[in-house]
């Protein structure tokens, strides 16, 4: 099993020190999903929302946590980011919105939580906006689907292929 690195010589909490390491660029890649009812999905593809573009709004939103991670996750180290995509996909069986986001950065440490911050909040920015019209969505699976650049070097998920979109 990997050693924790954000604890101390005394098991207290710290921020990691990457003042050694090299910059490198560095790519990780994360999904989602939002499960819904069929209506919301419907009124999510026709664009027709009171509230306006949902899936435009979630980008945005997604683009926008991942250049403030560091601000809500505690030790996480601010990074500047190079390129932030963030996709989406509609399924109708059962109905629901996957995401996928792209994170990328020449830096001294990976990008794995912003990549999972977008996810997060875009699928959270979703549930927002069509809350009114389906209060039982679920927002799940969210998970880091591969890693490249830095010491640890690259990771795929195995199998992830048959999974998302």
């Amino acid at each position: 099993m990997a050693k924790l690195t954000h604890l101390n010589e005394r098991g207290e909490a710290r921020m990691v020190d990457i003042g050694d390491k090299p910059a490198t660029h560095r790519v990780a890649v994360a999904a989602g999903a939002i499960s819904m009812l069929p209506e919301t999905l419907a009124s999510i593809r026709e664009g027709g929302h009171e509230k306006g573009d949902v899936l435009a709004a979630a980008r945005i939103a997604g683009i926008m946590a991942s250049k403030k991670t560091a601000e809500l996750v505690p030790l996480c180290h601010p990074l500047p980011l190079s390129s932030v995509t963030v996709d989406f996909e509609a399924r109708d069986r059962p109905a629901r919105v996957f995401c996928r986001v792209r994170a990328e950065t020449h830096a001294r440490t990976g990008v794995e939580m912003e990549a999972l911050a977008a996810v997060q909040t875009a699928l959270l920015t979703i549930y927002d906006m069509c809350k009114a019209m389906d209060r039982g969505m679920v927002i799940g699976d969210v998970r880091l689907l591969k890693k490249s650049g830095g010491r640890s070097g690259n990771w795929e998920r195995p199998g992830e292929e048959r999974r998302s979109p």
